[in-house]
């Protein structure tokens, strides 16, 4: 799996991950100081997934490709401390 995050993220940055987010939900993420990228085969993303969410208290979305059904990444978003912990939770998980 690859991993990376993002700490003050532009708005730019914030509205592609908005426009990709796999739930449709509408509603712009609000106080987002970092954003925790994760990607690997789609089974570990959904384990990863529930792993950050018990963890920590972050909002995890699925960012997808150009197929409605194709889930590339993982989207982590909460504070900076927050998304580091979810992501070494994950590592250290999987």
């Amino acid at each position: 799996m690859d991993f990376r995050i993002i700490k003050s993220p532009t708005q730019g940055t914030l509205e592609i991950l908005e426009r990709r987010k796999g739930s449709g939900n509408k509603k712009m993420l609000e106080h987002v100081d970092a954003v925790g990228l994760v990607q690997g085969k789609l089974i570990e993303m959904i384990v990863a997934a529930d792993i950050a969410e018990k963890a920590v208290g972050v909002t995890v979305e699925d960012i997808r490709g150009s197929c409605p059904q194709n889930m590339i990444l993982l989207a982590i978003f909460g504070d900076t401390s927050s998304v580091e912990s979810a992501i070494e939770k994950i590592k250290e998980s999987l």
